[in-house]
């Protein structure tokens, strides 16, 4: 063995090691925390389909109360991932997660469209600085060589809400249905929203606000990560908030995301009408149905964060999964009576859809410095909702124009290749780990 080698490899399993401890210690919680905001999410795709019929919401009405989540959250992610910096990553996020517990509770008192649209909006500003705060909390604890597997593997809560929040919440419409009063949809917002309070404060008293602060790193290991840390700092080109607005790749990195947050939101708001819509009734088979395409993206997340770290590469792990997500989009309007066209279509549109989204967020690190990734992230993320915004909007206008998602659909599947392509126009240099 070469002196570098035998040199680089006790450096190489003392970084396993700390990255081990890292991930054992913070990443169950923020797995867990991160379930319930996109379940918090997905849920109401599933309380439309009682809901819709008890308040005679069209699905106009529907889509756009759907959407005011998004523009909330892009009026309010900035200034929310500021709030993080000045008073702290742990307290941040411990009140986020108890106001919009609260607030998602409080979705089953609503009886009006306007009472609907002013808890959507509400609920979009609480959870504005949730997922790009934690997403700038990651960044300061791993080093870009280990952001893929370990962005997929905290954003393995948006498939596992699908896995685990499909037949929990089609069982909660159908077997909870007028219990003590309440509607299906009723229970299922309180039953799925009141943990988030809970969650909170225990947020409030374990999540370390830095690795600085933590007594279960040795110094050894401090040194380390402080190290790898400080070394990329030195490659990054955005230095100030006015650079963040200037640079073109950042409203590149924009335009991508929108085309990641079409994949992901036209499951998560269209999934269960659709399915339905295909000729599948009961509401628990629904539910069970829904699950599929988050179960299949569970393990496609994961392997391609893992391939991309192994490899070093980000732009065409990040592209393929987009291509894949247009083509499941598009098969699901081919045939929209057909199940079995449309449960294909939704599987492999829900790998993609699941793999793009922790693949998109090891791109904007490479270009943003430590002290400007609170904003850049959240400007990003904030802008990039937009889409999000327009995904429920065109299908349920779509819907209730011509009684047929199918254009839509196409038209989403054409923006997300667009998106596919803009993303092999950012260096390979630049967001490749070196």
């Amino acid at each position: 063995m070469s002196l570098a080698t035998s040199a680089t490899q006790p450096l190489s399993d003392a970084a396993t090691s700390t990255h081990r401890t890292v991930t054992w210690r913070l990443m169950p919680l923020l797995l867990v925390c991160y379930l319930f905001a996109h379940l918090d999410r997905i849920n109401i795709g599933f309380a439309k389909m009682q809901m819709g019929a008890d308040l005679q919401f069209s699905d106009t009405v529907y889509g756009f109360g759907a959407g005011l989540f998004f523009i909330a959250y892009a009026m309010f992610g900035v200034p929310s991932n500021i709030a993080l910096d000045r008073i702290g990553p742990r307290r941040w996020i411990a009140l986020l997660m108890v106001v919009w517990g609260t607030l998602s509770t409080s979705m089953l008192l609503i009886n009006s469209a306007e009472g609907f649209y002013a808890l959507r909006f509400l609920l979009g500003v609480a959870e504005a600085g949730f997922f790009p705060g934690i997403l700038v909390y990651l960044n300061r604890w791993y080093p870009a060589s280990r952001r893929a597997q370990v962005t997929a593997l905290f954003a393995i809560a948006v498939p596992l809400a699908g896995v685990i929040g499909g037949p929990l919440s089609g069982g909660i419409l159908q077997g909870f249905h007028d219990v003590g009063g309440l509607r299906g949809w009723q229970w299922m917002f309180l039953i799925e929203g009141a943990p988030v309070v809970l969650l909170g404060l225990l947020v409030l008293k374990v999540l370390p606000d830095n690795f600085e602060s933590v007594s279960w790193l040795s110094n050894e290991q401090k040194n380390q990560l402080r190290n790898q840390l400080a070394s990329e700092e030195q490659r990054k080109s955005i230095l100030s908030f006015g650079a963040i607005l200037r640079n073109p790749q950042v409203w590149l990195l924009v335009g991508i995301y929108c085309a990641v947050m079409l994949a992901v939101n036209t499951l998560a708001f269209w999934m269960p009408t659709l399915i339905h819509s295909s000729g599948i009734g009961s509401d628990g088979k629904v539910g069970l149905l829904s699950a599929l395409p988050y179960l299949a993206g569970c393990g496609f997340m994961i392997a391609c964060g893992r391939s991309s770290d192994r490899r070093r590469e980000r732009r065409w792990h990040l592209s393929v999964p987009l291509l894949m997500s247009a083509l499941g989009i598009a098969v699901a309007g081919l045939l929209p009576g057909d199940p079995f066209m449309v449960i294909g279509g939704l599987v492999i549109a829900g790998m993609g859809a699941s793999a793009a989204l922790p693949m998109f967020w090891q791109l904007p690190p490479a270009f943003l410095s430590n002290s400007t990734q609170a904003a850049g992230i959240a400007l990003i993320s904030s802008l990039g909702s937009i889409a999000s915004f327009l995904t429920p909007n065109l299908i349920g206008w779509m819907r209730d124009t011509t009684h047929n998602a199918s254009l839509a659909l196409y038209v989403l599947a054409t923006l997300i290749v667009a998106g596919a392509f803009l993303v092999l126009r950012t260096p390979a240099a630049i967001v490749n780990p070196h």
